[in-house]
């Protein structure tokens, strides 16, 4: 049987967008998921998978769906509990084939204390097997089952986590979607990390996602009513509806029928708990904004009082980049595996060049574990330590938050409110002549039809240098065509679409996307934009 075998290793995240394309390039480590390859012959898809998954020892069945079963398994020679999430193709359709490639690349980017690791993929003819972390605690939701509500300082070292855990994917342009107790594990600690990416998405700028994704009772306004929204905000909201289950045993937006549940999640409508204390009510109250401009933001949630009570120092001091420096070896790593029997000049040269076999894989499975055994998740033991002897001991890899979020946050930047910012905006599209249609909470599609250029913005325009006219190979001259000194034609139009969304504490941000029409003159109104607004 022929086996494509892929190594799952940290690595970093990069988009590369175009005109010509409208999805993201991710950077991957070459040979890993570029597509389904069928290979083998069909006589041998019959084979037992125990046979594909040699390195490990298969034990119980930990659950089973309809397109897959997870088994407890344990890796030979490092004796490290696994999950191995085993797909049969046969049964697979074309959406539950896109979640397991979505859910894959998304994973493979991740490297965080609360995220679930994946560690390996192994791909046959008939079968995929996903090697990832074992949570031997089992899933959030049933600990709040088993429970009821939990006091809010349990509920508060939970939702601490999670924000950590998802505030690191919307650094690295991930949304989940799908965030629920279910898609939640714990180890056995009581520390939760965030699992099930099948539903996730990357985000790019100026784009915003369409699709309806997620369990009806967790998911946001805008979700609910396949309005456009950015990503973050829904995940926002769905954190606020795991807080309200963990503080009070049940759900904010619940009802018998789909009709009756989304007008509630439309409306706000939720019932306030006696026993919630004022600040979690407040903590709460403003995650569940039903404008998504006016939701607080994950940097807000952070500097909120309540969140901010007995928060572990990794936590509260630095957004986590990577566990692990993927451009080093870590020596004592080296060393278990050389006494393991492992060649020292093939697992460092294995690791370097990030080669996809059992040495790789060995030497990740042991880098976590021994991540796991010096991380500290508890408050006290945080409290006692600096932050840099821990980062420095534990090889975290720190990147500023406001870096981050200029790296993403594209547009023009406002610190007036929602309301006049739209306001002003409009002024200005108004005496330059932009026509507007509002589709959804302050969002516009527009259209320009270009007067001359005496008439657009006066000396602005003329600012411009004139382009001069380009004769065709056979030297003759194109028929004339009015233009404004930019080759233009002045019948020419140009559509494009306003957004404004939050996009940092008490900061938001005006998203001009192109539709249709020259993108130069899309840039011409742009500028004049900026030049009318002060900017330029």
């Amino acid at each position: 049987m022929l086996i494509n075998r892929y190594i799952i290793v940290p690595i970093q995240l990069h988009l590369c967008i175009s005109k010509a394309s409208t999805t993201p390039f991710l950077f991957s480590v070459p040979g890993f998921w570029t597509s389904f390859k069928m290979e083998g012959k069909a006589s041998k898809e019959r084979k037992s998978y125990r046979s594909v998954l040699s390195n490990y020892r298969l034990g119980k069945t930990l659950g089973v769906g309809c397109f897959a079963k997870v088994k407890l398994a344990v890796h030979n020679l490092t004796g490290i509990k696994v999950a191995i999430k085993i797909l049969d193709r046969q049964t697979l359709d074309e959406f539950e084939t896109m979640k397991v490639r979505r859910e894959v690349n998304i994973m493979r980017q991740l490297s965080h204390p609360h995220i679930v690791r994946l560690f390996e993929v192994i791909e046959t003819t008939s079968h995929i097997y996903v090697v990832m972390e074992y949570m031997n605690s089992g899933e959030l939701f049933y600990y709040i089952t088993e429970k009821g509500r939990l006091n809010e300082d349990e509920a508060r070292h939970f939702f601490q986590q999670i924000i950590s855990g998802i505030e690191y994917c919307h650094h690295h342009m991930v949304v989940h979607r799908d965030l629920k107790p279910e898609n939640l594990l714990l180890d056995s600690k009581r520390n939760v990390k965030i699992a099930d990416f099948g539903l996730g998405n990357i985000m790019r700028d100026g784009h915003f996602l369409k699709t309806s994704c997620g369990s009806p009772n967790y998911a946001a306004p805008e979700v609910v009513g396949n309005r456009l929204y950015a990503g973050p905000e829904a995940d926002v909201w769905s954190c606020g509806v795991i807080l309200y289950a963990l503080i009070c045993g049940r759900l904010p937006f619940d009802d018998d029928n789909l009709p009756g549940l989304y007008a509630k999640i439309r409306n706000g409508s939720y019932t306030v708990s006696n026993h919630m204390s004022r600040g979690a009510n407040d903590l709460i109250a403003r995650i569940f904004e039903v404008n998504p401009v006016d939701r607080i933001s994950i940097p807000e949630i952070r500097q909120h009082p309540w969140f901010q009570q007995h928060i572990p120092r990794y936590i509260s001091n630095a957004t986590i980049e990577s566990l692990y420096d993927t451009t080093k070896v870590e020596e004592e790593v080296v060393r278990e595996m050389v006494n393991m029997g492992f060649d020292i000049c093939e697992v460092i040269g294995s690791v370097l060049n990030h080669l996809q076999n059992e040495i790789t894989v060995t030497y990740y499975l042991l880098l976590h574990r021994q991540f796991q055994g010096r991380f500290s998740y508890g408050r006290s033991e945080l409290g006692e330590s600096s932050s840099q002897e821990l980062f420095d001991h534990t090889r975290i890899f720190l990147r500023s938050v406001s870096a981050l979020e200029q790296k993403w946050t594209l547009g023009f930047k406002s610190q007036a409110s929602p309301h006049q910012t739209m306001m002003d905006v409009l002024k200005v599209f108004h005496s330059i002549n932009v026509q507007w249609k509002q589709i959804g909470p302050y969002n516009m599609k527009c259209l320009w039809n270009p007067p001359s250029s005496k008439a657009l913005n006066g000396k602005f325009v003329d600012q411009f240098p004139q382009i001069p006219q380009i004769k065709p190979v056979d030297g003759k001259t194109e028929p004339s065509t009015a233009t404004n000194g930019m080759g233009i034609r002045k019948h020419d139009v140009v559509k494009f679409e306003l957004q404004l969304y939050r996009g940092s504490t008490e900061l938001y941000v005006l998203d001009l996307q192109w539709l249709n029409g020259p993108p130069f003159l899309f840039l011409e109104i742009c500028a004049s934009f900026l030049f009318a607004v002060g900017v330029m």
